[in-house]
């Protein structure tokens, strides 16, 4: 028979776990797969919490765009191209003023996006905390858990910011120091190499800031530490894990990479940079970079933390454990959810296929003791065939493997039972007042 097609209110109403194409076999068992399952199945909740995050980093926006405007049409309004009388060049004096006018322009501009950061960091530590616990294949409410964001890691997300917009007004203003500076006429060769190794030194603080602050977000948002200590481990982790750090980085960082491509495709892509990024820029930033923390901290912090769970969102669909021995919680769940429904009858034992070598006696119309005799007769051949066949078969690997498996995972499911029963011991009910209200007399 046919599959009848479902309406789309059926759909919406059903949900993707009730469709007939859904399947365990779907889960993700790895990050890449991860990230793309909270990608597509949760791509409302990305676009609700990316308006939520773009909402208070519209002053920064405000002020890159008008920071980012007076410092190009400062260039064009000045008379620094411009020939004096009929084609002479610029007399001495202005020599260089193009290059201060540069200083303080990109000095207003990033000392503006540090103020400007202070309400951005709002979005930041609301999103962030959406975003992990989507990684972490938790059930979310947007805005509630927005809210209940800002109020856990306000704090980090504003350390992260603060730390990175300054390291960038600093540097920036040694870099146009610099360029300024390479103008004297009177600089040397020595004077002059010095200053061009400032500049190299100073992009490479801004990277390596950049990279810091992304690491503070992960670490803030999945473990409690002060400031230095912060710091200090997001630095290491950094250092740490370098090439894919930058990487992982990069491709966090994509849709806002298409901004620079303008001058070179032209407008189309600026609008199609400014459509990605209302939807969905911020929110896919941090969930790529999130669900590769949370590859790095499995892999090297969580094993050596006691308590701390691994592999969250990650399915081991074979019931076994992972490399730290440690069973996740998404694979507790899936499977609780295999044991909930018990030992299949149908594949824990063999099944001797239907053949006509045995059959039930059939019953005449008028039948008689001699018949009803003939009947129990029939069917207990039938029985002691199907447990002769039982008996020969069941030592086949299917079923060894299907018993052993299921008794690992239930055998998992309750070891970690008790672990959680014996941190969270019971305590005894407080005793009632006697006197208390609603107590019989």
């Amino acid at each position: 028979m046919a599959q009848q097609k479902k309406g789309l209110i059926a759909r919406m109403l059903e949900g993707k776990e009730k469709s007939e194409e859904y399947a365990r076999s779907t889960l993700p068992t790895n990050r890449w797969q991860l990230f793309w399952d909270v990608f597509k199945g949760n791509f409302g909740k990305i676009v609700k919490a990316n308006l939520l995050i773009l909402i208070f980093c519209i002053p920064t926006i405000v002020v890159l765009y008008l920071g980012t405007q007076y410092r190009d049409n400062s260039g064009l309004l000045g008379p620094y191209n411009m020939g004096t009388g009929i084609g002479y060049p610029c007399p001495g004096p202005l020599t260089g003023l193009a290059e201060w006018e540069l200083v303080m322009s990109e000095l207003m501009l990033y000392a503006g996006l540090l103020i400007s950061m202070i309400l951005a960091a709002i979005g930041l530590s609301g999103g962030m905390y959406v975003i992990r616990n989507m990684v972490w294949t938790e059930g979310i409410f947007v805005t509630n858990d927005f809210w209940k964001g800002v109020k856990l890691n306000y704090k980090n997300a504003l350390q992260a910011a603060a730390l990175f917009c300054t390291v960038l007004l600093l540097c920036k203003t040694m870099i146009n120091f610099a360029n300024f500076s390479l103008l004297a006429p009177n600089a040397s060769k020595v004077n002059r190499v010095f200053l061009k190794i400032s500049i190299g030194s100073s992009w490479i603080f801004i990277v390596v800031a950049a990279m810091v602050a992304f690491w503070m977000i992960a670490l803030g948002v999945n473990y409690k530490m002060k400031f230095l200590l912060l710091l200090r481990n997001a630095f290491l982790v950094a250092i740490g894990t370098l090439p894919q750090t930058i990487f992982f980085g990069f491709l966090a960082l994509l849709p806002f990479l298409l901004i620079p491509l303008v001058n070179v495709l032209g407008m189309f892509i600026l609008l199609i940079a400014i459509l990605v990024i209302a939807l969905f820029g911020f929110s896919w930033a941090l969930l790529v970079w999130l669900d590769f923390a949370q590859w790095v901290f499995d892999k090297y912090i969580n094993p050596k933390i006691s308590g701390a769970k691994v592999g969250r969102g990650i399915y081991n669909k074979d019931g076994t454990k992972d490399e730290t021995g440690d069973e996740s919680g998404a694979s507790l769940e899936y499977q609780r959810l295999l044991l909930s429904h018990g030992r299949s009858r149908l594949v824990a034992r063999p099944i001797k296929p239907i053949d006509d070598s045995l059959q039930v006696y059939e019953l005449p119309q008028s039948f008689s003791r001699e018949d009803l005799k003939r009947l129990r007769e029939s069917k207990e051949n039938i029985m002691e065939d199907t447990e002769t066949y039982a008996e020969e078969h069941k030592n086949d690997l299917r079923y060894v493997e299907y018993n052993r498996t299921y008794d690992e995972r239930e055998r998992a499911v309750a070891e970690e039972d008790a672990k959680k029963n014996k941190k969270r011991p019971k305590k005894p009910p407080k005793k009632l007042p006697e006197n208390q209200d609603g107590a019989d007399e």
